[in-house]
């Protein structure tokens, strides 16, 4: 029988420029504190930690154990690592609480995108007979998938014009976000390309920055939360590795993904992790999301987008708007790999 799990904190950090960037450690300590002021809790009450991160980012080997630093040596924790975004590390906390093993953790995660060039060091990720020799960058690729998607008429340009135009304005009251500001379809239009067809305010900016999250079971979570995000919907699906067996118009691991959490039906609010304009096309569409859904609302990845955290911190917005009573179902999304190969869904729910 599946265990009542909520999302009962969420901290976030994402800087606007480098000069003085602290260390990953530095980047965590003040998250984990205010999860800790949100919560009342001690290292003591935290039953399982989860972190995400990237050793290739940071370029060196264990590079997640700097971060442990954060969380202090005494007492001894039980804690688990994913190579992935920190909503990934949220799935396994969740998880961690579904065995009964623990009934309270957080996730957390870092991302020093300042460290490398974050588009080279991703091309890593591609397989490594075929693509990686190529060096072929995200933002490339993700343009590939944006000419193929114009060229069959899915969307168009003034489409992903309005994505971005929605995004800066809502990102204006964000205080978390590093891009924002009052822009129109015509404005954004007459913008040159940066990588033909997308101009450089349909990509997401390169950020560093950190997220935790904080999960409490049953009666714990009500003691943290009057008003529990509970977690009613959860999976993960992947698809293929080769971009050629895949059509990049669409994103079937996505809808598989939504199906396995319960669908979207009644969904009010949706945080789509869409780095790209165009991909939040895709999303709107595999997930069923119609007109009467709201995306976005935090700004979404077009305002910032911290490598391993933004997907969590998707996932933290959406759980916010059950906190503050402005929805009663929401959905958090987050992506991974190039052109929406892997997608995680989240649904959260108010009264439970």
């Amino acid at each position: 029988m599946t265990r009542d799990v909520a999302v009962v904190g969420f901290a976030q950090r994402q800087l606007q420029n480098y000069d003085g960037s602290p260390t990953c450690a530095e980047l965590l300590i003040p998250i984990l504190a205010e999860c800790y002021e949100q919560t009342g809790w001690t290292k003591k009450d935290v039953g399982f930690w989860c972190s995400g991160s990237s050793d290739y980012l940071a370029g060196r080997s264990f590079s997640f154990v700097s971060a442990i630093d954060a969380i202090g040596v005494l007492p001894p924790v039980n804690e688990s690592h994913v190579e992935m975004d920190a909503a990934w590390a949220l799935y396994e906390a969740w998880l961690k609480i579904q065995s009964g093993e623990v009934d309270t953790a957080i996730a957390f995660a870092f991302g020093k995108s300042s460290a490398g060039q974050l588009r080279r060091t991703l091309a890593l990720q591609l397989d490594p007979y075929t693509m990686t020799p190529l060096w072929p960058d995200t933002v490339s690729l993700a343009a590939l998938q944006a000419r193929m998607g114009l060229d069959a008429g899915v969307w168009d340009e003034a489409a992903m014009a309005d994505v971005v135009e929605n995004a800066m304005a809502a990102a204006a009251g964000n205080p978390n976000a590093v891009r924002k500001g009052k822009r129109t379809r015509e404005e954004l239009l007459a913008k040159p390309m940066f990588a033909d067809p997308l101009r450089k305010h349909d990509c997401a900016p390169v950020t560093d920055g950190a997220v935790a999250l904080v999960l409490a079971a049953g009666d714990k979570a009500r003691e943290i939360q009057e008003n529990p995000a509970w977690i009613t919907g959860f999976a993960h699906v992947t698809d293929g590795l080769h971009l050629g067996t895949r059509d990049l118009t669409t994103s079937n691991s996505a809808q598989k993904a939504a199906q396995a959490a319960g669908g979207t039906d009644g969904v009010e609010v949706a945080e789509l992790h869409a780095p790209f304009s165009h991909q939040e096309l895709i999303l709107r569409s595999a997930l069923g999301l119609g007109e009467d859904v709201t995306i976005n609302p935090s700004g979404g990845s077009l305002g910032g987008n911290p490598m391993f955290a933004g997907g969590a911190i998707r996932l933290g917005e959406a759980a916010r708007r059950i906190w503050d009573g402005s929805a009663q179902k929401t959905l958090g999304h987050a992506t991974s790999g190039p052109a929406l190969q892997q997608n995680l869904i989240c649904v959260m729910e108010g009264a439970h």
